[in-house]
């Protein structure tokens, strides 16, 4: 490996590394630019470096309450219109029902996130938080992305701040990642031109942070952005954390084109789905862990990321819509055996966690 390191004319990078020092912009770009094996072996290097061998994964149940939504972005499958034939909106009491029918399992985690919904009131999400909380005192909520909680802003005439006391009052403890997707302006003019600033997206981290909200960031790659872009978000990111040490995990999330407005898009390769992987461990030196989300990346392909700086591969997951809304071809769940095997095979021991990587 150290010939391929050498050959790669990466030495000095892997110096910086092993000295703890920062990777720069123009170090992301010389590293996309490399031989996949090359930037592979330098992020398992700090991959095991911060976790050993260990693979965590957790028992969690997904809930996506609509899909019905205002903004409507180009690489987005699951979003509707209102009124649209593929639309829903599940009631309180649907959620209820799809908590219950799972009392029976050790779930630590129940996710929910949906739409920009053009009616719902805040009342609704506040009573969805405090319903799944009073079924499931045991489990972690992680729900609503900054996108959602500026929404609710919107509505309820509130400021970020008292929305998110509110909601953690009901018993919301962490925010998913999503809704960063690329920070570029160029970008989000293009792709989004409705969802929040990036800036915006940003302050609601922070805010949730300096509230005792735990919060996941995330990437969207794959689309029409340049590796410069992708960096820059992860320079952005990494900058965050810097000043408010909030973010639990990174999530990569490789863009699938099918059933969007972007479908003459190839979407990302194996190959750049690992390489920004690698990146990602690389780049984001102060965010403890790093995630394989095998929904989008596949569980074969998240087994083989979990060697190029993935440490995590998500969960059990219990029925996922957003992503199989673009025609993923993983499956919908995974079992604890099932997990526990892929990472087993690829080497690496499997640990269940909680939503704060705390090991059960």
């Amino acid at each position: 490996m150290k010939k391929l390191i050498k050959a790669a004319n990466l030495v000095d990078i892997a110096e910086k590394i092993d000295q703890g020092k920062r990777l720069s912009l123009e170090d992301g770009l010389r590293l996309y630019k490399a031989p996949l094996l090359a930037v592979g072996y330098l992020a398992n290097l700090m991959r095991e470096r911060l976790h050993g061998r260990k693979t965590y994964y957790v028992y969690n149940q997904h809930i996506n309450y609509s899909n019905e939504c205002l903004n409507l972005c180009k690489f987005c499958a699951f979003g509707k219109p209102k009124g649209h034939p593929e639309g829903f909106t599940l009631t309180l009491e649907e959620i209820e029902q799809k908590i219950k029918a799972r009392l029976k399992e050790p779930i630590k985690e129940i996710h929910i996130v949906g739409s920009v919904h053009p009616d719902l009131p805040f009342d609704y999400y506040v009573e969805l938080i405090r319903r799944v909380k009073t079924l499931r005192p045991e489990a972690v909520i992680k729900a609503y992305t900054a996108t959602e909680i500026s929404h609710f802003a919107d509505i309820s005439g509130k400021t970020i701040e008292a929305v998110l006391k509110i909601l953690k009052d009901a018993g919301l403890e962490v925010l998913p990642g999503g809704g960063a997707e690329i920070f570029a302006p160029r970008v989000r003019q293009e792709v989004c031109p409705r969802k929040l600033t990036a800036e915006k997206w940003l302050a609601i981290a922070k805010t949730a942070h300096r509230l005792g909200i735990k919060s996941n960031c995330t990437m969207l790659y794959g689309h029409i952005e340049t590796y410069e872009e992708r960096l820059q978000h992860l320079i952005a990111l990494r900058e965050a954390q810097d000043e408010t040490r909030g973010f639990l995990c990174f999530i990569p999330l490789s863009f699938h084109p099918k059933n969007t407005k972007l479908s003459y898009l190839p979407g990302p390769t194996g190959v750049e789905d690992l390489k920004t992987m690698a990146l990602s461990r690389l780049m984001l030196d102060n965010i403890p862990h790093i995630k394989a989300y095998w929904i989008m990346l596949t569980p074969k392909l998240a087994q083989v990321a979990l060697n190029f700086g993935a440490d995590d591969i998500d969960g059990t997951i219990l029925e996922e819509k957003i992503t199989h809304m673009a025609k993923a071809e993983s499956p919908q769940c995974l079992t604890r055996t099932e997990l526990e095997a892929l990472i087993k095979e690829a080497g690496y021991e499997p640990v269940e966690r909680d939503t704060f990587f705390r090991e059960i």
